[in-house]
């Protein structure tokens, strides 16, 4: 299993970033997938979930009506927008595969990639 994570840089507040995860070693398209993210000094926390067919979202409240999720099941890659970004978007964003057990969602696998990360300032 791997996730490569990519897209990020520096950005000033009010921007905006794409990010892509390309996944690999199990097969992409039943699974849904999440964006996970992990600012300096704090826990890592759901940003953006979507579905395996890709026809229902969920996103954190923090990010909701900024950041869409997206996947594309033949190219095995999953896709952050994010607009309208602020300071306290800044952090390493991950993606994972997740599985819905026991009333929530929850990565699959015991493994990380190494994340891409997002700064914003001015």
């Amino acid at each position: 299993v791997q996730f490569v994570e990519s897209g990020g840089g520096l950005v000033q507040p009010g921007g905006s970033l794409r990010l892509s995860c390309a996944a690999s070693g199990f097969t992409f398209s039943p699974y849904a997938m999440s964006w996970y993210r992990q600012a300096l000094g704090k826990e890592r926390e759901l940003v953006a979930r979507i579905s395996s067919g890709g026809g229902s979202t969920r996103y954190a409240d923090s990010v909701n009506g900024r950041f869409t999720i997206s996947r594309d099941n033949a190219k095995k890659t999953v896709y952050l927008q994010m607009n309208r970004l602020k300071p306290e978007d800044t952090a390493v964003y991950y993606c994972t595969a997740v599985r819905y057990y026991d009333g929530v969602y929850n990565p699959i696998w015991d493994y990380w990639g190494q994340g891409t990360q997002v700064t914003v300032s001015s």
